[in-house]
Parts: C-alpha cells; structure tokens; sequence
C-alpha cells in the first residue's frame, strides 16, 4: 500500500515553516555501495507514470539513488514537507511554489516535468456532467466547478478561458476536488464541472460527460503542468543530491518521452493507478520534458494577477534555479 503524505496547506503553515531549517537534509546519505534514499512527493495521475517508469527502468538507480514516491494531492500541500525536510523533493503544479516565493519561503523550481500541448488533444480540460446542459466555456459562468487545488493554474486558466468566450468568470464557483473523487461528485450533481488530467478525461467522456475545454491550452498553449522544486536550503546544502536527482530526472523524462518507450510508461500506469488497461492503453500522455519555459510560467503569474489569484508576482530570478 502506497504511504500518503500527511501535509497541510501553505497559507495555515507558512508563518511556522518560515522558520524551519532542513537539519535533516544530510541524514539520508548514501554509504560506500548503497543508494541514496530520496523522498519525492508527487500527484497519483498518469503525468507521474515517467517517474515510476523511470524508476523501474533503473534510471535512478544509476545515480545512486532509490526513490520513494509519496502521493500528495497538489504542489502547494508538498511544500510544508519540503520545508520540515520530510521530501527533499516535489513534482507538482507552479502555484505552490510561486505562492512559496511570495513569501519568501525559500522553495525554488530546479526543472520542468510535464507540459499541457500547444494544439491538438491536450491532457488537461474542462468535463462537465451530461446532466448540467454545459456545452461551452461561458456557460460554466454560475455553476460549480471543481479543482484540486483552489487558486493555481486550473481556475486562473479556467476563468479565462470563460471570459474569452464571453462569459462572466467571476460568477464561477469553484471548489476543491482531488481528482480521484471527481467521477463520484460529477454523477452525485455536488459540482456541474471539473478540471481533470488524464486518466480522468478519458473516463469521464468515456462514460458519457461533455468535453468543455482544455483550458491550457486556450490560454497559454504549452503551458507546464508540473515543475520540480525543492528548497533553496538544499540547494546551497547538498549540491551532490541536487546534481543527481536533476540528472536522473532529465535522463527519466528523456526516457519518457521516446516513443520507443511508451509502452514501459503506460505499464507504468496499470501498475500504480490500477486502471483499466483500456484507458492505460488510450489516455493522453504530456509532453514531458525537464527544460523550464520562463515565458509560459511568467504570463501564468500575470494573469493570477489580473484575477486576483495572487497579489503580486514571484521574484522569478530567485525562483528559477535550474542548474
């Protein structure tokens, strides 16, 4: 059984963490011959099949290190951990880490993971039930509409993309979902929409609810996804972590990203989300790289700043630190 990560939200932790140092960031190195323990939390969705692909296929291994996946529900929940140093790493949505910045937090983005496509079927979007009568961006203006994390990338692309088809997004009520409860709460009628990844997308229409919009895509085509952060503490403290876990998951998502090895990522999938092997056969897997795109990230902040999302933009020189 897979040990969940027990973490709080940022905004109740943030004035206790603020202090926290990693004492702990040396306390799992490796000995002569053994690999290095390292913590990582990331989202149980199909984006997390490179890493657990990656893993098998020995990848990290050949760095020296074993890797622990802990499933967390967003980026912005890892954050406490990464700060208590019960991660030494996360794989998550970028509003964690910007709302880390805003508060000088000391977390930093050291890499890219996963990226929505600039055109074509995208792995995120907007589904609505069949029995809301949504059929368009505007008319998600009024109705209940689900995220798992409130205030990241979902709504802020969300309520944009209902403006730009005219609707008015400040009438969207959104409320928070982990993506595994959205098939349950669409069907009980307790939300109109949600915004899902795969393999939600592919199950939800697969069983009758109504494609909306991919969001991302609308908006920022090729907008990433999920970053990898850590803390700035461990940057400047454990140089040689930072060095190979980076190196291990450039060569990981390389890795996954060759089409030669699609099929090792998707029996990545069955094996971790115990999904029908239809849909791990058939769900939309992103573009998966470990290049950050500044530009995408820094006009995703601009528009959180137009909706009131966030108050003011992260420092992006100092949150950006890949190697």
């Amino acid at each position: 059984m897979k040990r969940i990560l027990n973490i709080g939200l940022i905004a109740t932790l943030a004035v206790t963490l603020a202090a926290c140092t990693d004492s702990d960031a040396t306390s799992n190195e490796q000995t002569d011959g053994e690999l290095r323990q390292v913590r990582v939390a990331a989202l149980p969705i199909t984006e997390t099949a490179a890493l657990w692909g990656g893993m098998e296929a020995g990848i990290f291994a050949e760095h020296g290190l074993a890797v622990e996946v802990l499933p967390a529900q967003g980026g912005a929940q890892a954050i406490p951990a990464l700060i208590n140093g019960d991660i030494e790493f996360a794989i998550g949505q970028p509003f964690g880490p910007f709302r880390a910045d805003l508060q000088d937090l000391g977390v930093v983005m050291i890499g890219n993971y996963a990226s929505s496509y600039a055109d074509g079927d995208d792995i995120n979007a907007v589904v609505a039930s069949a029995a809301s009568g949504i059929t368009r961006p505007a008319e998600l203006a009024g109705r209940r509409v689900s995220v798992n994390s409130l205030g990241a990338a979902g709504d802020v692309t969300i309520m944009a993309a209902v403006e730009q088809d005219g609707g008015d997004p400040t009438t969207i009520e959104f409320v928070e979902v982990a993506f595994p409860d959205v098939p349950a709460q669409l069907e009980a009628g307790n939300i109109d929409a949600a915004w899902v990844p795969e393999p939600f997308v592919t199950q939800l229409r697969g069983r009758g609810d109504v494609f909306i919009v991919a969001p991302y895509q609308a908006v920022i085509p090729g907008l990433a996804t999920l970053t990898t952060i850590t803390t700035a503490e461990r940057l400047e403290s454990d140089a040689e972590l930072i060095a190979d876990f980076s190196a291990a998951l450039q060569e990981t998502l390389e890795w996954a990203q060759d089409p030669a090895n699609e099929a090792a990522v998707r029996q990545a999938i069955k094996d971790n989300l115990e999904l029908p092997e239809a849909v791990a056969d058939s769900v939309r897997l992103p573009e998966f790289g470990w290049e950050i795109d500044r530009a995408s990230l820094e006009s995703l902040a601009e528009l959180a700043g137009q909706y009131g999302v966030l108050d003011d933009q992260p420092d992006f020189d100092r949150l950006i630190q890949q190697q």
